[in-house]
C-alpha cells in the first residue's frame, strides 16, 4: 500500500526489454534512496505503478514490468533519462499524508489542457469511459502517482490543482497537452460501484 505522496524523483538509467518474446521489460531507476535499506523482493510505486525490487546498487534499484504492465501503463514507452515519480511502501505506524493507494494502475489518461492559476497549475486530464464514472468533484485519483483531490468533472475529463510545492516534488509540473498518464481511482470508489452491481 501507498500514500501517494512522492518522496524522491528518479531517473531511468537503463532499459531492456525482452528480445525473445518482448512481454517484459528491465528498468535499472537512479535514486536518491538509501538502497541499502531496500530489500530484494521490496515495494515501490514507479510513477504509481507497484513494481517489485529484483536488484539494487549503490544509487540505483531495479524492477521488471510485465507484459501487463507494459500494456496498462505508460511504461511500455518509458526512455533512459526519464524522470519518474517515486514512492516506497507504507508501513504500519506511517502517517497517511495523501489517501489510500494500491499501486495498481488502472489505465492511462491524456491531459488535454494546462493552465495557470496564481501559483498553482490547473490540468485537465481526459480519462478512459470506464474509469471516467469513478471519479468525482473533491474525491481522490492518483496520476503518475501522486494523490490529488478533483476539482471538478466534465464527461470523461476532470482537473485538479497543482500546487507550488507539488510541482516542485514531482514530475507533474512537466507534463504537457497530451502527455499520457497513469490514473488509479479511488480505492473505496471502486468497491462501492462493485457492491451497487450486486444489488
Amino acid at each position: 500500500m501507498f500514500t501517494g505522496i512522492i518522496t524522491d524523483i528518479g531517473t531511468l538509467r537503463d532499459v531492456r526489454r525482452d528480445s525473445s518474446s518482448k512481454r517484459e521489460a528491465h528498468f535499472t531507476i537512479a535514486t536518491a534512496y538509501d538502497t541499502t535499506t531496500i530489500d530484494i523482493g521490496a515495494s515501490i510505486a514507479c510513477a504509481g505503478a507497484c513494481m517489485t525490487v529484483t536488484q539494487t546498487g549503490p544509487d540505483w534499484f531495479r524492477v521488471t514490468a510485465s507484459g501487463e504492465s507494459l500494456s496498462k501503463t505508460t511504461m511500455g514507452a518509458w526512455t533512459v533519462g526519464a524522470r519518474i515519480n517515486l514512492e516506497r511502501a507504507l508501513r504500519l505506524g506511517d502517517e497517511l499524508g495523501g489517501h489510500l493507494v494500491s499501486g495498481h494502475v488502472d489505465d492511462v489518461g491524456e491531459v488535454t489542457a494546462l493552465r495557470e492559476d496564481g501559483e498553482s497549475l490547473r490540468i485537465t486530464v481526459r480519462a478512459p469511459g470506464e474509469l471516467a464514472r469513478f471519479i468525482s468533484p473533491k474525491g481522490s485519483v492518483v496520476i503518475d502517482g501522486v494523490s490529488l483531490t478533483v476539482n471538478e468533472t466534465d464527461g470523461a475529463c476532470f482537473g485538479v490543482n497543482i500546487i507550488p510545492h507539488t510541482q516542485q516534488a514531482t514530475t507533474l509540473s512537466s507534463l504537457g497537452v497530451n502527455s499520457r498518464v497513469n490514473l488509479e481511482i479511488d480505492m473505496l470508489a471502486r468497491y462501492v460501484a462493485r457492491l451497487l452491481e450486486k444489488e
